[in-house]
């Protein structure tokens, strides 16, 4: 068959389409986050969203029309993944009257901001674990390309017991408290917790997290107390797995960390005064630990600064904010699952590789807590497409100066961000 000039055309044609969809990124180093270890001199082939090729050595494009990206002085890590933030604000002294005051139009638009200071540190997914369910329109609007920012698993508005942390209407006056139900996230029972579970997939969220514990910025007096029976976690977590969802606990208390394990959670956020047996359980269970250690560095600081908390989460915070990261270090050293997580939003969005130092100084080697936040939390969040940087996964990809194995420090300045082959920042 002879080749006609539109034939010719159109192979020419296909031909600078496809070379324009492709980058070629020479990388003087790539992260391995299967072994933890760094390989040298590699050429990282990018054809529309998807890695189709690492390749050894530093590889020339075989045409002009493919952009390559010079990072032969950088590493090259997946990019990052939070297990625990809150895109819908950031606290300071008006955050409690600030429910009163602003519009969900108002906290979407201020959101993008935190969200482009997310993946400008590096951080190409997360996993919002409880607003207004304004995170859950952000989740959407992500995707669809409609705002630029990290991927979001959301877990809409968090599920907590009435007066329990998480409940919206707590230091409110009484005629304002009402008797918020499981539309709401405030469930009593069973059958109340089985309807929240529902009413959440039923707006798109894609987690579910409950509130197994008293909490510290919640305008309530126990920091720890157990606040659901196991009947309810289990009745939570039973439902979510029926819906193709995993339950995330917030526990500070050791009873309330027992019953949401044996109850089905699969992670557990903070776990503060967590005990030996519940790290035994955890790892029997296969459960993770979420730390947020910079949260617990942040509310610390802040509880000593007169008027940014109320008077009743002051020394909930000075009690429970000293010892997040130690807790870290015993849970790291005894084997439990860690999975990379910060609470950001608590402390300044952007600034969530803070953890990173925080987990290294509590003993945990820096392959094993960069490992936490791509490979682990990819597969915690069943997403075979994310956390690695190989052929058939997704372009998230991000770059350093110097080597993160040997100073960690170097993930708090990240130079380059790609996602899904879009470079967000160069």
């Amino acid at each position: 068959m002879k080749n006609t000039p539109f034939t010719l055309l159109f192979i020419l044609i296909t031909a600078i389409c496809f070379s324009q969809n492709k980058t070629y990124l020479h990388c003087g180093a790539i992260f391995n986050a299967q072994s933890g270890k760094l390989e040298k001199e590699k050429t990282i082939v990018i054809s529309g969203k998807e890695i189709s090729e690492v390749l050894n050595g530093y590889i020339v494009a075989p045409s002009n029309d493919i952009n390559t990206i010079d990072l032969k002085t950088k590493t090259v890590l997946p990019g990052l993944i939070d297990m625990h933030v809150h895109v819908e604000g950031e606290f300071s002294k008006t955050s409690y009257s600030e429910q009163f005051r602003l519009n969900e139009a108002d906290l979407a638009l201020r959101s993008t901001l935190f969200l482009k200071r997310t993946i400008d540190a590096g951080f190409t997914t997360v996993r919002d674990l409880g607003g207004t369910g304004v995170n859950t329109a952000l989740a959407r609007a992500v995707e669809k390309g409609t705002i630029v920012g990290p991927r979001i698993y959301s877990a809409g508005k968090a599920i907590a017991t009435t007066g329990g942390h998480a409940d919206p209407t707590n230091g409110w006056k009484q005629d304002l408290m009402g008797d918020p139900g499981p539309e709401q996230g405030v469930v009593n029972g069973p059958d109340d917790c089985r309807k929240a579970v529902r009413q959440r997939y039923k707006n798109g969220a894609h987690v579910i997290k409950i509130t197994a514990t008293g909490g510290v910025l919640s305008e309530a007096k126990n920091s720890s107390n157990p606040q659901f029976t196991i009947e309810e976690v289990k009745a939570i977590c039973e439902t979510a797995n029926d819906y193709g969802m995993i339950v995330a606990a917030h526990a500070h208390g050791d009873e309330g960390m027992q019953r949401a394990i044996l109850g089905g959670v699969k992670t557990i956020e903070h776990g503060t005064l967590m005990s030996d047996k519940t790290m035994d359980l955890m790892k029997i269970h296969d459960v993770y630990l979420v730390p947020t250690i910079t949260a617990g560095k942040e509310v610390t600081i802040k509880a000593d600064e007169p008027g940014f908390y109320p008077e009743i989460v002051v020394p909930k915070a000075k009690e429970i904010g000293p010892k997040i990261q130690n807790t870290f270090g015993r849970a790291y050293a005894k084997g439990v699952g860690i999975a990379f997580g910060t609470d950001a939003g608590v402390f300044k969005h952007g600034n969530n590789a803070m953890e990173f130092v925080y987990m290294v100084e509590a003993g945990m080697p820096p392959a094993a807590a960069i490992q936490s936040a791509t490979i682990t939390n990819a597969k915690l969040l069943k997403n075979d497409n994310i956390g690695l940087i190989e052929k058939g996964k997704y372009a998230d990809i991000i770059a350093v100066e110097g080597n993160p194995l040997e100073d960690i420090k170097t993930l708090l300045n990240v130079d380059f961000v790609m996602k899904e082959g879009m470079v967000i920042k160069q």
